[in-house]
């Protein structure tokens, strides 16, 4: 898509995330936490590859090794709230659509802020399957620019198996099929090192492109669903022209 970056959108709401240090650690947590319940309090991360993942995502954000024994030991003990997983479902501002995954120990919560996001920032909040059916699920693995260069990257992706590697100035995103995300994180890291993440994500299959006006609106969206903490990930597939991204970021 010449004159435009589908990343810049995820960079910045990422680059808010990352300076909320506390609150990206506490959705890691939760998500080690949960990894191990759901695991049957399997804290080997070798033998319980949700966990494998939670750990390794933690790990490529700096989060402290006692924070990420203490989480593992809240799992195991089954302590602490009973979180469930939820998927919610919309549109948002210019027909963009949006699914947002969620870890919540009260549903009638979750559910009502999420939908009052959606109404209060022009968007509307739909069926589970209303909009799923446009994003494919696959395995994502990410690395800092600083790994390799793009053909370096490519050519260990080929060789993991993986489906895509995409570079830029802020990484590498490398993609492949869902049911291969472990043994190709495990092959990129054997030849890459360690990732800055590795996750199952929702992939749009096209993109939505938006003006500067709905794109206002549109990030004041995905920024209010980012700041519920319920929520653990926002996925959205609009196409939002570089010089608007700067000026929204600015």
């Amino acid at each position: 898509m010449a004159g435009h970056s589908k990343f810049k959108n995820i960079m910045h709401r990422k680059g808010r995330q990352d300076a909320a240090r506390s609150k990206l650690f506490s959705r890691l947590s939760k998500e080690i936490t949960v990894a191990v319940k759901m695991g049957a309090g399997v804290s080997d991360p070798d033998m319980n590859p949700r966990l494998r993942l939670a750990v390794a995502n933690a790990k490529g954000q700096s989060m402290p090794k006692d924070n990420i024994q203490r989480a593992i030991n809240k799992g195991v003990g089954g302590d602490g709230e009973d979180y469930k997983e939820m998927r919610y479902e919309g549109y948002g501002p210019g027909g963009v659509a949006v699914i947002v995954e969620a870890l919540t120990d009260n549903l009638n919560r979750s559910a009502s802020n999420i939908r009052a996001c959606f109404s209060k920032n022009g968007g509307s909040l739909g069926e589970t399957g209303s909009v799923s059916f446009m994003f494919d699920r696959v395995g994502e693995i990410v690395y800092k620019p600083e790994a390799g260069d793009a053909d370096a990257i490519m050519e260990a992706a080929i060789e993991a198996g993986a489906e895509d590697a995409e570079s830029d100035e802020e990484g590498h995103t490398i993609t492949c099929a869902f049911e291969d995300i472990g043994a190709v994180s495990t092959a990129l890291e054997e030849a890459l090192g360690a990732p800055e993440s590795v996750n199952v994500i929702w992939k749009p299959q096209n993109r939505t492109p938006v003006d500067e006006d709905k794109a206002s609106t549109l990030m004041k969206l995905l920024d209010a669903l980012d700041d519920d903490d319920d929520v653990q990930n926002v996925y959205s597939n609009e196409d939002i022209a570089e010089d608007v991204m700067e000026k929204l970021s600015a």
